[in-house]
């Protein structure tokens, strides 16, 4: 692992202080972080995908939760009760999208390139690849509605994304 220095990050820092001249939104440090529309959205951390601006949403609006191929895991389950009691959250979108390397990857494949790329052996992780997506977000949807910690009443529904046209589909 390789330590940064102070120039790693200059660049973000720098577009950060612009940022902060014209940041509009101190306003909301009094809404306690709820989701003002009642949404969370679990998706993936493909930088394609804009989960405010692709449903007509602003700051405030929802709970974005992202990872690579918008698994619902032990760790997103923890975050959705939590938000489902404590931040008026009562409705949950889980969207996969089309062209996700994660469903489109094999685990060799994954293992072969980032060996390739950065001489390490990454065999004893799991990625989570989907060989069905839809099947994999139809799980995800019923893991969710089952789990029994997400308060009742919080509806759950499972989409997907085309990257290409910006169309959003819900599948479940």
């Amino acid at each position: 692992m390789t330590s940064s220095t102070p120039t790693d990050f200059a660049d973000v820092l720098e577009a950060n202080a612009g940022y902060q001249q014209r940041f509009a939104l101190g306003h909301m440090d009094d809404v306690a972080g709820i989701a003002a529309r009642g949404l969370a959205v679990v998706t993936c951390m493909d930088s394609r995908i804009e989960p405010l601006a692709m449903m007509g949403l602003k700051h405030g609006d929802a709970k974005i939760l992202r990872n690579a191929g918008a698994h619902v895991t032990e760790s997103v389950l923890r975050d959705l009760t939590l938000a489902s009691h404590l931040l008026e959250v009562d409705r949950v979108m889980i969207i996969a999208h089309t062209k996700c390397r994660m469903a489109s990857a094999t685990p060799e494949e994954v293992v072969d390139e980032i060996a390739r790329t950065a001489d390490i052996d990454v065999r004893s992780l799991e990625f989570g690849l989907i060989d069905d997506q839809e099947a994999a977000l139809r799980a995800d949807v019923q893991k969710v509605r089952s789990w029994p910690f997400i308060r009742r009443g919080v509806t759950v529904g499972g989409f997907r994304y085309d990257v290409t046209t910006g169309a959003l589909e819900q599948l479940c």
